[in-house]
């Protein structure tokens, strides 16, 4: 059993609990991400590179985008072995505009129900928090992920191509759900990176 990470929980789903990592569970996470390498190897083409765990705490995002917080997540159950992790910015772009930068389940529980369990609470805990719309990219192809994000409620924005990510240029969809009663031109009002003709 590893021992408990030292923040209290965000929430709680019944058997699995979510807390905010700090630095400090960068070896939990690298060994988490090395476990279970399917993401990487369908979006990155390659493992987890050594310090990828590092990188969810250090990278910087592009200049000129502004946000509120950027969180590390991890998913624990009941022994508070990982079971899964996120990263999520809140305020991006725009107030109540809230990004799910990654979201992992271990292999181990695919298709057990159980990413939708933490993701529905997830989304409860963004909602409290603040979010009236989540956004998201999605690699064109990695259809266990795009089933995933479309029966959660996402809509497609746009698409950007020619995405470098690991040793793959991938296609990505951007995807978003409203979370109040907002249309997809309210959205792109707010957001407009996300507009067709952006670059």
């Amino acid at each position: 059993m590893d021992t408990p990470p030292k923040s209290e929980p965000l929430f709680g789903t019944g058997q699995f609990h979510c807390v905010e990592l700090t630095f400090d569970d960068v070896p939990r996470l690298q060994r988490f991400l090395e476990a279970n390498p399917e993401y990487y190897l369908a979006v990155n083409g390659c493992s987890p590179g050594p310090d990828e765990a590092r990188e969810e705490f250090e990278s910087l995002l592009p200049a000129g985008w502004s946000y509120k917080k950027r969180w590390v997540l991890g998913f624990f159950d009941e022994q508070e072995s990982m079971v899964g992790a996120a990263n999520v910015i809140s305020d991006l772009f725009a107030a109540g505009i809230w990004h799910i930068g990654l979201f992992m389940v271990a292999t181990t529980l695919h298709g057990r129900g159980v990413a939708q369990i933490l993701y529905e609470h997830l989304e409860s805990w963004m909602r409290e928090n603040g979010a009236l719309w989540l956004r998201l990219g999605v690699v064109e192809g990695n259809l266990r992920a795009e089933r995933f994000w479309e029966n959660s409620g996402y809509l497609d924005i746009r698409k950007r191509q020619g995405v470098e990510m690991g040793k793959r240029m991938n296609t990505l969809r951007v995807m978003a759900k409203p979370l109040a009663a907002g249309s997809v031109s309210e959205y792109l009002a707010l957001v407009a990176r996300d507009r067709p003709e952006s670059q």
